[in-house]
């Protein structure tokens, strides 16, 4: 049996990943820096009981990121450092689409990170996922207060993350593999288009004004730098994913 040891497996792409992981016989280590039942602790951003976390784990599957991700390339190093330690075998790093061309300060940190692991000599698997649905629906909750719905003018390819678990699940119980193939969403549509969605799925009338801004990370996205061509990997759309929420409420 591997052991396996998630970090941030509390989150919401940790959570599914631990079900996934321990359905298909792994022995899990769930790492948080939270105490409880099912919780191992641990620290990455101080590195209080990762050695510990670490000690006979074979795989890592590193999914951790810290409040407003600040910490993360430090919790990267930390985590690295003590997995060579520990003799890990295979460490699997969750990363985003497009980290490469948008220049947001939380894609360059990501950037860094991969060239962390690259480098530390522990065998890996890198696989990028394009933004979750939940992240997408966050960026409309979140205007409540609004007259309208605020929408960038570029497209998206959201994906469920249980798809992305699943597809974590596949790396982490094979062999490391480096950088495998991007995955995305089964769709790409505009931000403007999904909001129209999400407001028919909340019953709302505010209109939505789509917008435009100067600038490169704009630009990056309006190229479509967050976006994988070809055949997606997801099959849940954001419609199924509104409608399945709406359904948990009632």
């Amino acid at each position: 049996m591997t052991t396996t040891l998630v970090t941030g497996a509390t989150g919401t792409l940790g959570t599914p990943t631990v079900l996934r992981l321990r359905a298909a016989g792994h022995d899990v280590r769930a790492l948080s820096r939270r105490t409880g039942r099912g919780l191992t602790t641990g620290d990455l951003v101080t590195g209080a009981g990762v050695d510990r976390a670490l000690a006979g784990v074979d795989t890592v599957v590193h999914l951790a990121t810290a409040p407003r991700g600040k910490g993360d390339v430090e919790a990267a190093r930390t985590l690295l450092r003590a997995a060579a330690d520990a003799r890990v075998q295979h460490l699997v790093l969750i990363s985003i689409v497009g980290i490469d061309g948008i220049p947001l300060a939380y894609y360059r940190d990501k950037v860094v990170i991969e060239r962390l692991v690259r480098e530390s000599g522990v065998p890996f698997t890198i696989l990028r996922a394009t933004q979750f649905h939940g992240f997408v629906e966050a960026l409309f909750t979140g205007q409540r207060a609004l007259p309208v719905v605020v929408a960038p003018a570029f497209a998206v390819q959201p994906i469920a993350a249980e798809e992305v678990a699943d597809r974590l699940v596949e790396l982490a119980s094979d062999r490391p593999a480096g950088r495998v193939p991007d995955i995305g969403g089964p769709e790409q549509r505009t931000v403007p288009e999904l909001a129209r969605l999400w407001r028919g799925a909340v019953g709302g009338r505010r209109p939505v004004l789509p917008f435009v801004l100067p600038g490169k990370t704009f630009a990056g996205y309006r190229s479509g730098a967050g976006l994988v061509p070809g055949t997606p990997y997801g099959r849940v759309t954001f419609a199924d994913h509104l409608a399945a929420r709406t359904a948990a409420r009632r």
